[in-house]
């Protein structure tokens, strides 16, 4: 009988582990498609943008200028939905005075192809040389900004361009560690072909760096944002906000934007 119990349990654990590696992204990619609203929704113009990646995927974004820009802010958002659920942030940054360029990574709302880690490191790029060489916007004035999975691919665009200022929220530290975390029991570390490692590369980055993770981060652990603030050199910031994963940036109101405003006040002097 405990040849039995034994050869069921590796057997469940073999099967989950071939899972988890075959389905892997559909463990870490959740896209929408339709666009339910606009920033006309919270009384914003904007421009909707199509843009070729690099290997001629259609990305689609919203470009949305401030009339009096301190700087200009790439937002990079999660790993699930689209551009259309992030209206509240994209409000809070325009009130924050900066113009706003979000994209839809492939298979996201109306950006063509499949979602996968590559891709979104070269939807990123494409954003970058967007504003860079389309919007005339010099990279010393470009503040990137990652949510979560976004949080990732920032991180990555960081390393490689250098912009004024990295802001990362509620960002883990890899996929590998985010698999040990979820199944513990599962050999994670050699099952993850989806790496975004930002544990490895944000020490290399020399940008000002804003790290906000909650405490109360009911999907990325905390530990992981002070993992990755500990990683980083200086300069870096961080700053503990409260509330859920999702909401947490609202639920923490003006310490949220108080702080975000007095890190770029100070980076944008310097």
């Amino acid at each position: 009988m405990f040849q039995s119990i034994l050869f069921i349990v590796i057997s469940v654990w073999v099967l989950l582990s071939l899972l988890l590696y075959i389905y892997q992204p559909k463990f870490i990619y959740y896209p929408y498609a339709n666009i339910e609203a606009t920033p006309q929704a919270i009384g914003l113009e904007y421009e909707d943008v199509t843009l070729a990646s690099s290997d001629d995927i259609k990305i689609n974004g919203w470009w949305i200028p401030h009339p009096d820009a301190r700087a200009t802010l790439l937002f990079l958002h999660g790993n699930a939905g689209n551009i259309s659920h992030r209206l509240n942030s994209i409000k809070i940054f325009h009130d924050l005075g900066l113009s706003v360029f979000i994209i839809d990574y492939r298979g996201y709302g109306k950006s063509e192809g499949t979602p996968s880690e590559q891709g979104t490191y070269l939807d990123a790029e494409t954003a970058w040389y967007y504003l860079t060489t389309d919007k005339k916007v010099n990279g010393e004035e470009i503040i990137v900004f990652g949510r979560s999975l976004g949080g990732a691919v920032a991180t990555w665009l960081a390393q490689k361009y250098s912009p004024a200022a990295l802001i990362i929220e509620s960002t883990f530290t890899s996929i590998a560690d985010m698999g040990k975390h979820y199944y513990p029991y599962l050999l994670t570390s050699y099952l993850t072909r989806i790496k975004y490692p930002s544990i490895d590369r944000i020490a290399t980055i020399k940008s000002p760096k804003l790290i906000i993770h909650s405490i109360n981060d009911d999907i990325v652990p905390y530990k992981f944002g002070r993992q990755l603030f500990e990683a980083a050199n200086e300069p870096k910031v961080f700053l503990e906000i409260h509330g859920d994963h999702n909401e947490g940036f609202l639920l923490s109101g003006k310490t949220y934007t108080q702080e975000i405003d007095k890190f770029m006040t100070d980076v944008l002097k310097k």
